[in-house]
């Protein structure tokens, strides 16, 4: 079974989601031509990301828990991982706008985006020299800048929450990826290039790096399904 380690990760993450998403009531199989095309917006640099730091030896693969088939020198199931967390998520918050009414966090937007960018505009001027933390600092700077000045959307708030409320499945998936559970992790980090700050096994870049990915594939899947309201 350990080769099929990350593949099954993949796949409990998803399958549950993929399921509902025929209920008659969601309905969400009706978006899924819209849901792949716009992770695979998202997904294009964030691979492209991945492929570099693998690379660069910023992080690394324990290729015992994969098939051990690699694209541009990533396992396939690292590929996977790009459409199935993003449909787990994606999904999840479309369930929960279309029963409740969250608009009410719309109020903390500004809160929400003003403290997240003096935070990271510090932690990336403190820690420049790694580059994972760097990276992961500009990247959702720029997503939120972007999101609140520009698109000016009022869901960041909103997003933000269901964002908190994945968080039990982000820390089973993560966990065990970077070896909750398991003899040793899937993903394996260089300390030089991250804080060295970690949620059990997971490094806290991961939650942030997780955060961006998640806005964005909400802005590109509401863009392109005119869901917006």
């Amino acid at each position: 079974m350990m080769p099929y380690t990350y593949l099954l990760i993949n796949f409990f993450t998803v399958i549950i989601c993929f399921l509902a998403s025929f209920d008659r009531r969601i309905q969400f199989h009706r978006f899924f031509g819209s849901f792949l095309l716009s992770s695979t917006i998202v997904a294009v640099p964030f691979i492209l990301w991945d492929i570099w730091f693998t690379a660069r030896g910023v992080w690394w693969f324990d290729l015992n828990y994969t098939l051990g088939f690699k694209i541009a020198g990533l396992p396939v199931e690292e590929w996977l991982f790009f459409y199935c967390i993003p449909f787990a998520c994606v999904f999840t918050y479309y369930c929960i706008e279309k029963f409740y009414q969250l608009e009410w966090v719309g109020a903390f937007n500004n809160l929400i985006v003003f403290t997240s960018v003096i935070i990271l505009s510090v932690i990336g001027f403190l820690y420049y020299e790694r580059i994972y933390t760097l990276l992961t600092v500009i990247v959702t700077l720029f997503t939120l800048c972007y999101l609140h000045f520009i698109a000016k959307k009022e869901w960041i708030g909103k997003a933000s929450l269901v964002y908190l409320i994945l968080m039990p499945g982000f820390f089973a998936v993560n966990g065990i990826l970077t070896g909750s559970l398991i003899p040793s992790p899937v993903v394996n980090y260089n300390p030089e290039e991250f804080l060295g700050i970690r949620m059990t096994t997971i490094p806290v870049e991961d939650a942030v790096y997780g955060y961006s990915q998640f806005l964005l594939n909400i802005y590109f899947f509401k863009k392109i399904t005119k869901n917006e309201k």
